[in-house]
């Protein structure tokens, strides 16, 4: 009797394991993010799986840029993908007509505890595409004003909250870089003006501060706003203000040695910043704030990383699967403060509004940039290593650097422009 009691007790415990290793659901994630936003982001993974008994995160990091998508694209047709990736917001024009993107509900969003309402309006619209949402942004990231405290003061372009002044209008910043030329700066603002990325970021944020439309229709820049934002940038270069063809890494040099005042990069250089402040290697004090309204009203480029489901015909993502991928988007969403040590402005506004938010330093200083950030056209020109980039590297970056004239430039982008547009 009790040797039938012990067999049917363990009967009982290997089925209950049996049960429960079923019961896990294994997820498929794959990611293109380096450096710290990598280090961050297997953090997070780690604390979700030794939290979530029921679900197990195994993550792949990819090569960034046009190889990630190509591999997306490639397993998507032939029904290998992932359950989940990372997806750059400006793609998204790009991914939904390739067919690549799984849409989320209304009804699948409301399941996992999230709403429209938690997003800012800028981020949660450009994760749409023909009104249908493709994706979940988990931040939004924009170029900033970085600034040496100690050149502001010296040029008195300093306030007393810390914080630049007098910068405000063309006219008045380009006043300010001459006084910083004056004053002692050997280099008022620091930009890489030998990269097409970097350089499309600060034209379309001149660009929408002016009202103007890169695209109308099948228009390429219509009227004059393009003219006008490229002709801006070339007096920075031509004027002295700014060197020729500083490459990304030498531009971020120029300004952490102190030899350049001012440097327009991405928030995802904030831990950079931080790290040589802290180690003392930075020699001065340092802030960085919105991009000044230099041609209207308030608007910045802006891209998110966002989480998207891919879609596959052979081989769809699960029911069971896509409620997990949710899961793990939620707690992501709830837990991006940790993501938001890496520069980035959270697009999960509960943690965006948060207290523990508004004393991180110097993100809640540029945050409000979220209200107002711009992003690329809704094309499947755009978009992070998109036509728009090349087109930017071909002619707006030579007639930045004074080997094109301004308008014959534009009159190239338009030209290469159109035909990528029609093929």
């Amino acid at each position: 009797m009790k040797t039938a009691i012990k067999a049917a007790l363990s009967a009982a415990v290997l089925f209950g394991s049996a049960f429960s290793a079923s019961a896990k659901t294994d997820i498929t994630w794959w990611d293109f993010l380096a450096g710290g936003d990598g280090v961050r982001m297997k953090a997070l993974i780690k604390e979700f799986n030794e939290t979530h008994p029921d679900i197990q995160i195994n993550a792949t990091t990819l090569e960034w840029g046009t190889p990630f998508y190509t591999k997306v694209q490639t397993a998507t047709a032939v029904g290998q993908q992932p359950d989940i990736m990372t997806y750059h917001l400006s793609r998204f024009p790009l991914a939904v007509p390739q067919g690549v993107l799984r849409p989320i509900t209304d009804a699948e969003l409301s399941e996992a505890g999230l709403s429209a309402d938690d997003y800012f309006e800028s981020s949660f619209d450009a994760a749409k595409v023909d009104d249908k949402l493709y994706g979940i942004p988990f931040d939004i990231h924009s170029i900033v004003l970085y600034y040496n405290k100690d050149a502001l003061a010296k040029a008195g372009l300093l306030g007393d909250d810390g914080k630049p002044k007098g910068l405000e209008g063309l006219e008045n910043f380009n006043a300010a870089l001459a006084k910083l030329k004056e004053s002692g700066s050997e280099i008022p603002l620091s930009l890489h003006t030998d990269e097409g990325g970097s350089m499309w970021r600060v034209f379309y944020t001149l660009l929408s501060q002016q009202g103007g439309k890169f695209m109308d229709g099948d228009e390429i820049l219509p009227g004059d706003e393009g003219l006008k934002a490229l002709k801006a940038m070339t007096n920075w270069v031509s004027s002295g203000y700014s060197p020729e063809l500083i490459s990304y890494e030498a531009s971020i040099a120029l300004f952490t040695s102190g030899r350049a005042a001012m440097h327009i990069n991405g928030v995802w250089e904030v831990p950079t910043m931080k790290d040589l402040a802290a180690s003392g290697d930075l020699g001065f004090e340092w802030g960085a704030v919105q991009i000044p309204v230099l041609m209207g009203k308030p608007a910045t480029w802006a891209d998110s990383h966002a989480f998207a489901i891919p879609n596959s015909e052979e081989n769809p993502v699960s029911p069971e699967k896509v409620k997990a991928v949710l899961e793990i988007i939620a707690w992501l969403n709830d837990h991006s403060l940790a993501w938001a040590e890496a520069g980035h402005i959270p697009a999960y506004k509960p943690v965006a509004q948060s207290t523990e938010f508004k004393e991180m330093e110097p993100n809640a200083t540029y945050s409000s940039l979220a209200d107002t950030a711009v992003f690329d056209p809704q094309s499947p020109i755009a978009g992070v290593a998109g036509p728009i980039y090349e087109a930017t590297q071909n002619f707006i970056v030579p007639a930045l650097n004074g080997q094109l004239d301004p308008e014959e430039a534009l009159e190239m982008v338009r030209d290469e422009l159109k035909n990528a547009n029609m093929n």
